[in-house]
C-alpha cells in the first residue's frame, strides 16, 4: 500500500477533527440543558424568557476551550425542526407591489396590465418584469413604457426618451433591489429573534426567502415578525444631558432590587459558572449622582460619607447593567433580556419622559475594557410611532464617499420630505437624529447644519459595507415590498422530540443489524467492515458538525443510506478478493488485487448516487436538503472508510503475517458456483413488469394521487382521536368550518389519527384567521359522533404557487438526473446499449413506484402523500437502483473485453456477470433493507411514507437491475450485431491479388 503514512496521518486528522466539533456539539447541548433546567419550576413548567436570560449571561463567554456559546452553536451539529420542533416559512418579495408602486400611476391600462401579468405568473416561469411589459404591450400598445415609469425621482436614470428596454431593466433593478433590502431586513429580524440555528437562504431563480427556525415555541410571534411591513422613521434623540436624571432614579431602583432579591453584581455569572466583568462606569465618590456623572456634573463636598457612599452603591447598582460610553449609554449583550425587564417596569418607565422610547443599536460592538465581550449603545429617542418623519419620504439613497474619502450616504427625499427634513435638521443642529427600522437604529447622526433641498450626505465611521447597508435600508421605505407568507410548516415541541427519539434509536437498532449481519456473512472480515463503517458515520457526524449542518429525520435516513453505501463498498472488496483467492493467489496479492479490480466498481456507482444528491441538493429545500447535505458527505466518507480505513487493517493482518476469513460455515456455499439463467426468461419479466406498471397507469387514471399539501396547495393540519377516525364523518364535520369548500381527510400514522388537507382561503395570510381557523378546526374534531379529537400542534401551510412551482421544480429534477445519469454511463461504457438498459431501468423503477404509491393509497394505515419528500426518495431510489446496475454492468464491461480468456455469446456473458456480482447484490440489498424496515416500523409518522418509498424502491431496483437493465442491454447489443451483421454481407467480396494468382495456375 502505498503513502501509508500519509494515509495514517490523515486518518488521525480526520478523526481529531471529527471529536472536536462532535464534543463542540454536546458541550452546546449540554448549555441548552442547563438553561432548561434552571428555567423550569417544581411543576416542570418553563419561563423562556427566563432560559434566553441564563443563554444570553453566558452568550459572549468562553465556554469550551476559549470558543464562545454564540460560536458552538454556529458550528454544531444541530437538529431540524422535525427533531426538536420549529417553523419552515417560505416568503415572497412580491413583485406586483414593486411595479404598482414605481408607476405611481391611476391609469387603468397599467391597473390591467398588472392583474393579467399576476394571473399569468401562477402558472408562468417568465419574469413577472416581462410578464408585465408584454400585458402592457397588449393593453396599451401605442403608449411607451419611459412615459409611465420616467419620474424625477429617476430622473438620472430615465427619461421620456428611454426604450422600452431600458426601463424593463430598470424595473427589474429595482425588483432586485427590493428583494435584496428585503432579506437584509428579514436576516436582521431572524438574528434579533435569538434562535439557535436559524437557516436563512434565498431560493435560487425566485423572490422567495426561505427561513428556517429550529426550536421556536411561539408560531404566532413569528409570523408577525417575519412578514411585518419594514418601518423606516427620523426620530429625535434624547441627549445624555436631559436623559441623567432618569438614570438617577433607575440606579436608585436597581440598588432597591438589589437589596431585595438579595442578587449582587455577579449573580447571573454565578448561576452560570462565569464571574462577572469589572464594572466599567466609573466609581468616584466625589460626584455624588449618577446623573452627575453621565451629564458631567460638578463635584460635591466628599465628607459627606453617607451621601458619597448612597451614591457609590446607586453607581455601583447602575454599573451592572449599563455601560457609561462617554457620550451615552450601552448594555453588555447577555445583559440585553434583564434589561428590557427592568424598562419595561411600570415605576421605571415613569422616571422618563413620555414620549421616550429606548432602542438598541443594530450592530453590537466590542467592549473596550473587556474583549471576550460586545455591547450594544442603547439610544432613547422621541415620539417613536409618530415620528415627524418617515421612509415613504426617501426617493432615492446611494453609497458614497465624503469630502475626506471616507465612506458615505447620499440620500434623496421628494418634496414633502424635504420639508420636513429642513424643519427637522434646522431644529437639531448639533444633536443627533436617529434613522431607525424595524425598531432598531441603523446610525444616528448629528446634525451640523439645517439641510434644504431634500438631499443630504451621512457621515460617520462607516466601513464601505456598512455604508451599502445603510443606503439599503434607506432605500427599504422607498418601495412597498412586502413579504407574503406563502408556505409553512410547524412542528410542535413534543411532536418533535417524539420524532427525535423514534428516528435516532430505529437508526441505532438499524444499524446494529447490520453490524451483527456483516459478522455473521463475513466473519474476522465482517469485522474489519463494522470497524470501518463506524469510522465512517463517526467522520460524517464529525464533517457535519463542522459545517454546522441540520440533522433531520430525512437526514437520518440519508445516514442510513449512506451505511447501506460503506457496506456495499466493502462487498465489492471482499467479493473480488475472494475471487482472487480462488485462483490460488497468496493473501497478500489477493488483497492487493482486490481492492484494484473493485475500484471501477466502487467510482462508478458512488458517482451515479453523486450525481442523484447533487441534483437533490440543487433543487431541494427544508428537510430534503438534509437529506441531501447527508448523502453528499456520506458518500466521500464512506469512500474514505470502505478504501483506506479498511485497506490499513488488512495491512496491519499482512503485516503480522496473519490472514482474514471471508466466511463462516452458513455463508460458505451460499451464492457459490451460481448458475442462474437470467437472460433467457427476460421476455416473462418484461411481462411482470409491464403488468405492475399497466395496473399503476390504470389506479393512477381512476384513483389518483394522494398529493400532498407541496403539491396541492393548502393547509394541513394532524387530528387524532380516541376511537377509530371515520373519515367521512369527519370530512361532514369540517364542510361547515370550510363554508363547503373541498377537504381531503386520510388516514395517518394509525387508524386513529388523520391528516385534514384544504385549500380554504390559502391566500389569506393574516395570522390572526390562521390563529382563527385553527381554533375553528380544532372546535370541530373535538367531537365527532362521540369520538374526542386533539388538534395536533403540527401543521403546514403552502400557497397555490409554490404548488405549481413544486410540481415543475420536481419534474425538473428527475429530468435532469436522468439525463446526467444516462450521459454518465454512456460516457464510461462507451456503448449506448448500456445508457439505454439505464434509461428504460430508471423509468421502470419511477413508475412502479408512482403505481404502487397510487394503488396502496387509502389502504395501508399511513400517508403515501405525493410531496418533496416523496420525489426526493425517488430521486434516491434512482441513485440506488444506478448503483446497481452500474456494478453488474461493470463486470459485463470486464468479461466482453474477454480479460478471461474465454470469448462467449452475449447472453452467456451477461448471465455470468450478474451471477458474479449475485453476492453482492443480495448482501448490500439485504443490508440496507433492515435499516430501512427498522425505519419504517419505528422511524415516526414524519419519514414514514418516505422511507416506505425507499424499501420498495430498494426492493424494485434490485429487481431492475437483474431482470430488465441487462436484458435490455442484451437485447439491444444483439440487434446492434445482427445490424452490424447485416452491413457487413451487404459489402461485395473484392479477390484479393494472391487468390487471382491461384486462380490462374489451377
Amino acid at each position: 500500500m502505498r503513502n501509508k503514512g500519509g494515509i495514517v496521518a490523515l486518518l488521525v486528522a480526520f478523526l481529531a477533527i471529527s471529536v472536536y466539533f462532535l464534543a463542540r456539539t454536546w458541550k452546546a447541548n449540554d448549555i441548552r440543558k442547563d438553561a432548561e433546567a434552571y428555567a423550569t419550576d417544581k411543576s416542570g413548567k418553563i419561563d423562556y424568557s427566563k432560559k434566553q436570560r441564563y443563554l444570553d449571561s453566558l452568550w459572549k463567554q468562553p465556554v469550551f476551550l476559549g470558543t464562545t456559546t454564540e460560536d458552538l452553536t454556529k458550528q454544531e451539529l444541530g437538529l431540524g425542526l422535525d427533531l426538536q420542533g420549529g417553523m419552515s416559512v417560505i416568503l415572497e418579495v412580491s413583485p406586483t407591489e414593486i411595479v404598482r408602486a414605481l408607476a405611481g400611476s391611476r391609469d387603468p391600462k397599467v391597473a390591467t396590465a398588472i392583474a393579467n401579468a399576476q394571473d399569468r405568473a401562477v402558472t408562468s416561469s417568465t419574469n413577472f418584469v416581462d410578464l408585465f411589459a408584454e400585458e402592457f404591450k397588449k393593453t396599451a400598445p401605442d403608449l411607451k413604457l419611459a412615459s409611465v415609469f420616467s419620474n424625477s425621482s429617476n430622473r438620472g436614470t430615465l427619461s421620456l426618451e428611454s426604450t422600452d428596454n431600458q426601463v424593463i431593466n430598470y424595473i427589474k433593478k429595482e425588483v432586485d433591489g427590493a428583494f435584496d433590502r428585503a432579506f437584509r431586513i428579514i436576516q436582521t429580524r431572524v438574528d434579533k429573534f435569538g434562535v439557535a440555528n436559524p437557516n436563512l437562504q434565498r431560493l435560487s431563480g425566485t423572490n422567495r426567502i426561505q427561513v428556517e427556525l429550529p426550536g421556536v415555541d411561539n408560531p404566532q410571534r413569528v409570523r408577525k415578525l417575519l412578514s411585518g411591513a419594514a418601518k423606516l422613521e427620523f426620530c429625535e434623540v434624547y441627549t445624555m444631558q436631559e436623559i441623567a436624571p432618569s438614570f438617577d432614579g433607575l440606579s436608585a431602583i436597581l440598588l432597591q432590587m438589589d437589596a431585595e432579591s438579595k442578587l449582587k453584581e455577579t449573580d447571573l455569572s454565578k448561576i452560570a459558572g462565569k464571574g462577572n466583568n469589572v464594572a466599567t462606569a466609573t466609581k468616584d465618590t466625589s460626584k455624588n449622582t449618577l446623573a452627575a456623572q453621565l451629564a458631567g456634573g460638578n463635584k460635591t463636598d466628599t465628607s459627606k460619607k453617607d451621601s458619597a457612599g448612597l451614591a457609590q452603591r446607586q453607581t455601583n447598582a447602575f454599573s451592572n447593567l449599563f455601560i457609561g460610553t462617554g457620550y451615552g449609554v450601552a448594555v453588555r449583550i447577555k445583559d440585553t433580556s434583564r434589561v428590557n425587564q427592568i424598562m419595561h417596569r411600570a415605576d421605571v418607565q415613569a422616571l422618563f419622559p413620555s414620549n421616550a422610547s429606548y432602542l438598541y443599536d443594530v450592530k453590537p460592538r466590542a467592549n473596550g475594557t473587556n474583549v471576550n465581550e460586545e455591547i450594544v449603545d442603547l439610544y432613547f429617542v422621541k415620539d417613536l410611532g409618530k415620528a415627524p418623519l418617515e421612509g415613504d419620504v426617501v426617493t432615492n439613497a446611494t453609497q458614497d464617499y465624503d469630502e475626506r474619502g471616507k465612506a458615505a450616504v447620499e440620500m434623496q427625499m421628494n418634496a414633502e420630505g424635504a420639508r420636513k427634513w429642513k424643519a427637522l435638521t434646522g431644529a437639531n443642529i448639533g444633536r443627533p437624529i436617529a434613522i431607525i427600522l424595524d425598531n432598531f437604529v441603523y446610525s444616528a447622526p448629528n446634525v451640523n447644519g439645517e439641510i434644504g433641498g431634500g438631499r443630504s450626505s451621512i457621515s460617520g465611521n462607516f466601513t464601505v459595507t456598512e455604508a451599502l447597508d445603510l443606503a439599503n435600508v434607506l432605500k427599504a421605505g422607498k418601495l412597498p415590498a412586502p413579504t407574503n407568507i406563502i408556505s409553512e410548516y410547524t412542528v410542535g415541541a413534543t411532536v418533535g422530540s417524539e420524532a427525535a427519539r423514534a428516528g435516532i434509536l430505529s437508526s441505532i437498532i438499524g444499524v446494529l443489524f447490520v453490524l451483527v449481519f456483516v459478522m455473521i456473512y463475513y466473519n474476522k472480515a465482517g469485522l474489519i467492515a463494522n470497524i470501518a463503517l463506524i469510522v465512517n458515520l463517526f467522520l460524517l457526524l464529525g464533517v457535519m458538525a463542522s459545517f454546522g449542518a441540520t440533522l433531520t429525520l430525512p437526514g437520518i435516513a440519508g445516514l442510513v443510506l449512506s451505511v447501506g453505501m460503506s457496506v456495499d463498498a466493502n462487498v465489492l472488496i471482499y467479493e473480488r478478493i475472494k475471487e482472487e483467492l480462488l485462483l490460488g493467489k497468496t493473501f497478500p496479492v489477493a488483497v492487493r488485487d482486490g481492492f484494484q479490480n473493485a475500484m471501477s466498481s466502487i467510482i462508478d456507482s458512488n458517482v451515479t448516487t453523486l450525481i442523484t444528491g447533487a441534483v437533490l441538493f440543487i433543487f431541494g429545500s427544508g428537510l430534503i436538503l438534509g437529506f441531501a447535505t447527508t448523502l453528499l458527505i456520506g458518500i466521500f466518507t464512506s469512500l474514505f472508510s470502505a478504501i483506506f480505513v479498511s485497506r490499513l487493517l488488512f495491512e496491519y493482518y499482512i503485516k503480522k503475517g496473519k490472514t482474514v476469513t471471508f466466511f463462516t460455515k452458513f455463508t460458505e456455499k451460499l451464492f457459490k458456483d451460481s448458475n442462474i439463467d437470467f437472460v433467457s426468461k427476460r421476455k416473462l419479466y418484461y411481462t411482470i413488469s409491464s403488468a405492475i406498471i399497466i395496473a399503476g397507469i390504470v389506479s393512477i387514471y381512476f384513483k389518483g394521487f394522494g398529493l400532498g399539501v407541496d403539491f396541492l396547495g393548502g393547509r394541513t393540519y394532524i387530528a387524532k382521536f380516541e376511537k377509530t377516525a371515520n373519515t367521512e364523518d369527519i370530512s361532514k364535520a369540517l364542510k361547515v368550518t370550510f363554508e363547503g369548500k373541498a377537504v381531503e381527510v386520510k388516514t395517518f400514522g394509525g387508524f386513529d389519527q388523520v391528516k385534514i388537507t384544504t385549500p380554504y382561503k390559502i391566500e389569506n395570510t393574516n395570522p390572526d384567521f390562521e390563529k382563527q381557523l385553527y381554533g375553528q378546526v380544532q372546535a370541530a374534531v373535538a367531537n365527532v359522533n362521540g369520538n374526542k379529537g386533539t388538534l395536533s400542534e403540527d401543521t403546514s401551510k403552502v400557497g397555490p404557487t409554490i404548488a405549481n412551482d413544486a410540481i415543475g421544480g420536481a419534474v425538473k429534477a428527475i429530468l435532469l438526473s436522468i439525463i446526467l445519469v444516462f450521459a454518465y454511463i454512456v460516457f464510461r461504457f462507451r456503448r449506448l446499449a448500456f445508457g439505454y438498459g439505464a434509461l428504460v431501468a430508471l423509468f421502470h423503477d419511477v413508475a412502479i413506484i408512482l403505481g404502487i404509491f397510487s394503488i396502496f393509497r387509502g389502504i395501508l394505515p399511513f400517508s403515501l402523500d405525493v410531496d418533496q419528500a416523496f420525489v426526493g426518495a425517488v430521486l434516491t431510489i434512482m441513485g440506488y437502483s444506478m448503483n446497481d446496475t452500474v456494478v453488474v454492468f461493470d463486470r459485463v464491461r470486464e468479461y466482453l473485453t474477454e480479460k478471461r480468456g474465454v470469448k462467449e455469446d452475449i447472453p452467456t456473458v451477461i448471465n455470468n456477470a450478474l451471477n458474479a456480482t449475485l453476492s453482492r447484490t443480495a448482501v448490500t440489498g439485504f443490508s440496507t433493507l433492515v435499516v430501512l424496515l427498522v425505519l419504517l416500523i419505528f422511524g415516526g409518522e414524519t419519514i414514514r411514507g418516505f422511507v416506505f418509498a425507499m424499501f420498495i424502491g430498494v426492493i424494485v431496483g434490485t429487481y431492475s437491475s437483474l431482470f430488465v437493465a441487462t436484458p435490455i442491454v442484451v437485447d439491444s447489443m444483439q440487434r446492434d450485431l445482427k445490424n452490424e451483421e447485416a452491413k457487413l454481407a451487404l459489402v461485395p467480396v473484392v479477390p484479393t491479388e494472391e487468390v487471382i494468382k491461384k486462380g490462374k495456375k489451377s
